[in-house]
């Protein structure tokens, strides 16, 4: 063997081994990632069951006024050539059982056409925002199911179905520190979406290979998260929900994601003895409400943790509840671990835009489930964005 050789067998054993050393760690981070989730439910797991439920008339919007039209949702490419569109579609109602307990029971929305010349279809989890409700998504469910997706959404804890009153989510958050017995920010919802995940690899028509997960805020969250602990989830479009937890601690960044749930900060600020809400009073929330949000599980190590699986970020340049400059690090690792598929991640930030979904985030998702879950390509046109800018910072999917 001569020295070329000998280099070229070193290096490809040295890479083979990088590879199965980052195997092992994202496996191990997984394990991890589900242990904290089955901490605080060990006396309460069951087999996972279903029950047939009823459309829901009323939803329960934590928010007054209550919301009433979505420009973004709305804006999601449909199947035009469908007749009589309405009477094609098929609802479905129905709730898992993830656990025992009120919350344990999980309401499921899932709207497809009644007829598909597929046997087995891709499938998109769908997943609201604070204080809405699956209904809220029924625009973004109808105009998937139109183009041949099974769409599917959820309640996550403490809304919707499963909340009581205008404070319900609120409440669960200070109980959650009072108690430290729930984690009802984040990750009590990934837990059922693992068992969705389950649901939905059993249903005859769904192609299991093909299911994806998107949302919008806590929705965002939710699919990163989930996507993090659960391979089944194969595309992952997380909207306005990827951010540096401990990097916003760090940089003295945290008022915004601190405004949007303030009473579980100020309950704790006052248990702590604090005058104001500091960055140590967010880190200890974190860390009982969610343990290793701001630690282990942070973005800069969940995020890469998705290879080689299509990942699209999409964020607005202002948000400053995500802060751009806090996915430097997670962005900078995730491109290393995509290296051998760097067509599979993606982050687009768009320009003007703050805690914002907008149409052009509606269809870049869109464009993105549709080239890995359905092989179809085509490239996204725009010239401006919604505030009137230009996008020529912005990277835009351009399919061949």
């Amino acid at each position: 063997m001569d020295k070329s050789q000998q280099t070229k067998l070193t290096t490809t054993t040295t890479t083979t081994r990088e590879e199965e050393e980052e195997v092992t760690s994202v496996q191990k981070l997984r394990s991890e990632f589900l242990e904290v989730l089955q901490s605080r439910r060990k006396s309460h797991e069951v087999p996972l069951s279903v029950e047939i439920g009823k459309p829901i008339s009323d939803p329960m919007y934590q928010e007054s006024p209550r919301p009433t039209f979505s420009e973004a949702m709305e804006s999601c490419p449909k199947e035009e050539n469908v007749e009589n569109f309405k009477e094609q579609l098929k609802e479905e109602n129905l709730y898992l059982i993830t656990e025992e307990g009120e919350q344990g029971r999980l309401p499921v929305l899932i709207i497809s056409t009644k007829e598909s010349k597929e046997q087995k279809r891709p499938a998109i989890v769908f997943l609201h925002s604070t204080h809405k409700t699956k209904e809220w998504l029924r625009p973004l469910l109808e105009a998937y199911a139109s183009r041949g997706y099974i769409a599917i959404a959820i309640d996550s804890r403490y809304h919707g179905e499963r909340a009581k009153n205008l404070t319900t989510y609120r409440d669960a958050l200070v109980q959650s520190w009072k108690n430290g017995d729930t984690m009802p920010f984040i990750f009590d919802t990934v837990w059922d979406l693992i068992k969705l995940a389950d649901y939905l690899t059993q249903r005859e028509d769904i192609d299991h290979s093909k299911i994806g997960i998107t949302g919008e805020s806590l929705g965002g969250m939710h699919a990163w998260f989930a996507a993090a602990a659960d391979t089944r989830y194969a595309v992952v479009v997380p909207i306005i929900g990827v951010q540096g937890f401990k990097w916003a601690i760090d940089n003295n960044k945290c008022q915004a994601r601190v405004d949007s749930i303030k009473a579980i900060f100020a309950e704790a600020a006052l248990d702590l003895g604090k005058n104001d809400i500091d960055t140590e009073v967010v880190e200890k929330v974190w860390d009982r409400i969610a343990p290793g949000l701001a630690s282990q599980f942070d973005s800069p190590y969940t995020i890469p943790a998705m290879a080689p699986r299509p990942l699209l970020i999409l964020n607005g340049a202002e948000d400053p509840r995500c802060p751009l400059e806090g996915l430097d690090t997670p962005v900078s690792r995730a491109r290393e671990s995509y290296k051998a598929v760097p067509e599979n991640f993606e982050l687009i930030a768009q320009p003007g835009i703050g805690h914002q979904m907008t149409p052009l985030m509606v269809r870049e998702a869109s464009c993105w489930f549709d080239k890995f879950l359905k092989n179809l390509t085509r490239q996204i046109r725009t010239s401006r964005n919604e505030k009137g800018g230009s996008l020529a910072t912005t990277k835009l999917l351009e399919f061949d």
